[in-house]
């Protein structure tokens, strides 16, 4: 008898009819969607929207805190309340307890963006996971991140981390139950449940990995300046109205982000 088992591609950034196509032709149960810059509530609304019988899509969020001299990414799925971008790390650890999210760690150790090992050892008990294949790194990023998760005793995650449509679905994490729903997923991950990290192999699924990593030079370069100085104020703002200012103490940077002033 076959045990039940659920695929989940844990992290990705792009939701449409022929992403959920895709997921589901490669056999992902769920997608933990975690858009950038997209205040909880939009994120929501989509995942519901995608979501049917044979597909769960989970809305998360990857909070972007600190200034841009100690930046670093997490993704909290299981949130109740929305948390934005540009508050220091403690406050958004802060935030993710009171709401009981579990906290991923994304490629650790990677550029200047993300948790490094001696980080994820000091905040261990406070984190769910850490991502151990993430399709846009390269194999020696991925041994490394497997290093980090076997040093700090944290259960893995994989993910296509798809910026593109085609990526969904190259990586995933599978979990050792049949998970029903959005509440499911959230436990299994909070909980440390059994799960195995998987991937696709291949010329093709290389390529896939080469043509990601090459998309961070869009993002780095055209899609950034066009987010700082053309589009105006940014939905994830800690300044943005829809926070009430409840985030004005721990902002760290003052005004529009096009300013980028520390404060």
């Amino acid at each position: 008898m076959t045990r039940p088992r659920t695929r989940v591609d844990a992290h990705v950034k792009v939701l449409d009819d022929d992403v959920v196509a895709l997921a589901k032709e490669r056999g992902i149960d769920a997608l933990v969607y975690a858009p950038h810059f997209t205040r909880l509530p939009t994120i929501r609304d989509r995942a519901a929207r995608f979501s049917d019988d044979d597909l769960t899509v989970v809305p998360a969020r990857e909070v972007f805190t600190g200034d841009w001299g100690n930046r670093r990414h997490v993704l909290a799925i299981g949130l109740s309340d929305p948390v934005p971008d540009y508050i220091t790390f403690e406050a958004a650890m802060a935030e993710f307890d009171r709401q009981d999210a579990a906290v991923l760690v994304p490629h650790p150790g990677f550029a200047t963006i993300s948790l490094t090992r001696p980080e994820i050892a000091a905040h261990a008990d406070r984190l769910s996971a850490v991502e151990t294949y993430n399709t846009k790194l390269l194999p020696h990023q991925n041994a490394r991140t497997r290093r980090i998760a076997e040093a700090t005793g944290q259960p893995g995650f994989g993910s296509s981390y798809a910026h593109l449509r085609g990526t969904v679905g190259e990586a995933w994490t599978e979990f050792d139950a049949a998970l029903d729903g959005v509440d499911e997923v959230v436990d299994a991950f909070r909980t440390g449940l059994s799960r195995t990290v998987v991937h696709r192999g291949g010329a093709a699924h290389q390529i896939r990995g080469m043509v990601e990593f090459a998309h961070l030079a869009y993002e780095n370069t055209w899609e950034k300046l066009d987010r700082l100085f053309l589009s105006g104020d940014e939905p994830t703002l800690p300044t943005n109205v829809a926070y009430e200012g409840r985030f004005s103490d721990v902002s760290v940077y003052s005004g529009a982000l096009s300013d980028y002033r520390p404060k």
